[in-house]
């Protein structure tokens, strides 16, 4: 045993050095701990004394199950109490220990309950007197002993901050918080330059963690403070892991803003940097597209047969006043309610060969599928856009498809099995009424706005809630994601006035079951606190089906848009599909696009969305979003527009053809 000391004070020594550091340990069984430590020895140096093996001692086992995992953090790298320098054979016993301990997972602060680990001196009594026996011992420095029951809080406390710091470190890019910092250089954030320090630290640190050889010794061993470690669960945090998933700039701040900004707060600055310009100017320069950011609604002459499926020979004459009168007048749609229904594929492939002019039914749900073909400026401008030619479109509301992009942008799902969106608002003229989204489960489980964020049992989740839209459109969305979880049964969707006054318009509805998506259409007000019913729907008991039960009827009130009337007939000059499906390419959703005689955007339209542009423009996206909503077309009447239809939309509209025969069908896409 006198050769035991050297390895008993060396442990001892190496303790009390790593002390100068945060104490650690790492995820090892105590008893695996144990149990290496007696079969490190080599054979023969730890032979039975009386019945057990001569280092078989409790004092021993009890200071390596309390401390024999101790480890340091020294000039980054991992150091354990047994990095010792010891004769045999405890110098294989203390490598053996060591290559155990450094190799598993650091698993938090070491404290102990108790000042001294281990026994120093133990006595025995033999034949040939009272025998003294050393152990491995230790006092600690008393920064690290703790009350017995406080020690597990504070763990799992240091634990949490380290696990928070690294989800931080590796989800939120240097490129969000370096546009953060700009957005506070330029006074673009509400009360940004608090968090100024906080973002340049967090920089500074993501980049020596990316540079770091063990990212684990980097989290652990690293300094850093509460609020750099905390900073993805703080506001500033929500606009960083937006950013770094590619939201929308303006929408990504907006979040911000409603988190902690005053209702009446008006940002002073544009979102958009010098920096963000600088790189973005420096790409279109280095492709030449300077000519293909101009652009203008497209006419007649811009398009060639081969883009056309359809085209009406009388569409460049002008309509006389017979058809002017006609125009004005609202069809009774009840007169419609059995007519043939045809998929628009066939109506293409069967009935457009052999038609000679074709009339679309505008109905009120049809506001949002008005639609403009854009082309540039210049026609031998440099194409910027994922397909081969140089032609955009732009919906009414400045939308690409439908409803769904704008929940999309919102934060909210549209991929699940289930989805109930609600929009309001499109005219700006209820920008301080507050309508809420409400769905009652089959279980009575009631999914509104004292509930959002909150996933329920079924799966369901009101993931954006808005409660006064200002200057935008407004939606909501309720969404499942779990076909398994759903209830089976009556779900219940209704839209309520939370204000205590009435709207001046109503709202427009989507409800979607495993993509088949229905509209809904209320064009009145609202009185303060009214409650409409949209729909009342059955899912079967294997959740693969969606029936209708009771529905929002649609109105039949006529309205004006785009320079013709709903509920009203109107001829078709040109039927095409949308660019990206021109001379057979196929790069994105499919629309079908009915370009209505007389139809006229009377306002400039957005030129191009940043889903449209190529990939080399993609790193750009902030800056081409704010310039795609500058760089508007001017206002003309000669341009093609009309009514477009999506791929992803379950949607319908009435046709009425002449040719071969005449006859009224219901196209359904």
């Amino acid at each position: 045993m006198s050769e035991f000391k050297h390895i008993k004070i060396a442990i001892s020594a190496k303790f009390k050095e790593l002390e100068q550091y945060t104490l650690l340990t790492t995820s090892i069984r105590k008893d695996a701990l144990w149990e290496t430590y007696l079969a490190a020895f080599p054979p023969g140096t730890n032979e039975i004394y009386r019945e057990r093996a001569e280092h078989d001692c409790q004092c021993c086992k009890q200071f390596i199950r309390a401390g024999g995992n101790v480890v340091a953090i020294v000039d980054g790298e991992l150091v354990s109490i047994w990095d010792v320098d010891v004769p045999e054979p405890y110098k294989s016993v203390a490598a053996a220990m060591s290559n155990l301990v450094k190799g598993s997972p650091i698993n938090g602060t070491y404290y102990h309950y108790e000042k001294q680990l281990g026994t120093d001196i133990s006595h025995m009594d033999s034949d040939n007197g009272i025998i003294a026996w050393g152990h491995f011992h230790h006092v600690l420095n008393p920064i690290f002993v703790k009350n017995k029951d406080s020690i597990p809080t504070t763990i799992g406390r240091q634990r949490t901050s380290k696990e928070t710091l690294k989800r931080a470190l590796e989800e939120l890019s240097i490129e969000s918080a370096e546009t953060v910092l700009e957005l506070i250089s330029q006074n673009s954030l509400y009360r940004g330059d608090q968090y100024k320090d906080t973002v340049q630290k967090f920089i500074t640190a993501k980049k020596d963690y990316l540079l770091s050889k063990n990212q684990e010794l980097f989290i652990w061993g690293e300094k850093i403070s509460a609020n750099i470690a905390g900073i993805r669960n703080s506001s500033i945090g929500q606009l960083l892991i937006d950013l770094t998933a590619n939201v929308d700039l303006n929408t990504a701040v907006s979040k911000y803003e409603a988190m902690v900004a005053p209702s009446n707060y008006k940002r002073p600055t544009a979102l958009i940097t010098k920096g963000m310009i600088k790189k973005a100017e420096d790409k279109v320069n280095e492709l030449g597209l300077q000519d293909a950011l101009q652009r203008r609604y497209a006419h007649i002459d811009d398009i060639t047969i081969n883009n056309v499926i359809f085209a009406n020979r009388d569409a460049k004459k002008a309509m006389n006043a017979f058809d002017d009168l006609a125009a004005n007048v609202p069809v009774k749609m009840d007169s419609f309610k059995k007519v043939e229904e045809i998929t628009i594929d066939n109506f293409i492939k069967d009935v457009l060969p052999t038609a000679g002019s074709i009339e679309m039914m505008f109905e009120n749900k049809h506001i949002n599928n008005l639609v403009s073909l854009i082309a540039p400026v210049t026609a031998s401008a440099p194409n910027m856009l994922k397909w081969d030619n140089n032609f955009s479109w732009s919906y009414n509301g400045e939308v690409t498809d439908s409803m769904k992009e704008r929940v999309k942008a919102a934060g909210g799902k549209v991929d699940g099995i289930l989805r109930f969106s609600l929009q309001w608002n499109d005219n700006l003229d209820d920008q301080s009424i507050d309508f809420d989204a409400h769905c009652h489960e089959p279980n009575n489980n009631h999914i509104y706005y004292p509930k959002a964020g909150d996933v329920q049992r079924s799966s369901g989740i009101l993931d954006v809630d808005n409660t006064s839209p200002g200057n935008r459109i407004a939606v909501e969305n309720i969404t499942w994601s779990n076909r398994t979880k759903m209830e089976m049964g009556a779900y219940k969707f209704n839209v309520h006035n939370y204000s205590s006054r009435a709207s001046k318009s109503g709202f427009s509805a989507e409800l979607e079951f495993d993509g088949d998506i229905h509209t809904f259409v209320y064009d009145k007000p609202l009185r303060g606190g009214e409650t409409i019913n949209v729909a009342i729907v059955d899912i079967n008991a294997g959740k693969t089906t969606m029936k209708i039960i009771s529905s929002l009827d649609s109105t039949s009130t006529s309205k004006g848009a785009w320079n013709i009337n709903t509920n009203n007939f109107h001829k078709v000059s040109v039927v095409m599909q949308s660019p990206n499906f021109w001379d057979e390419q196929a790069k994105g959703n499919k629309h079908w696009f009915f370009m209505l005689t007389n139809c006229a955007n009377p306002e400039a339209s957005r030129g191009f969305y940043n889903e449209f542009l190529n990939d080399e423009l993609t790193e750009h996206r902030k800056v081409f979003e704010v310039l795609g909503s500058k760089m508007k077309t001017p206002e003309s009447n000669d341009q093609l527009s009309g009514l477009g239809f999506s791929s992803t939309k379950r949607d319908s509209v009435l046709c009425k053809v002449t040719g071969n025969f005449n006859r009224v069908l219901k196209i359904n896409f």
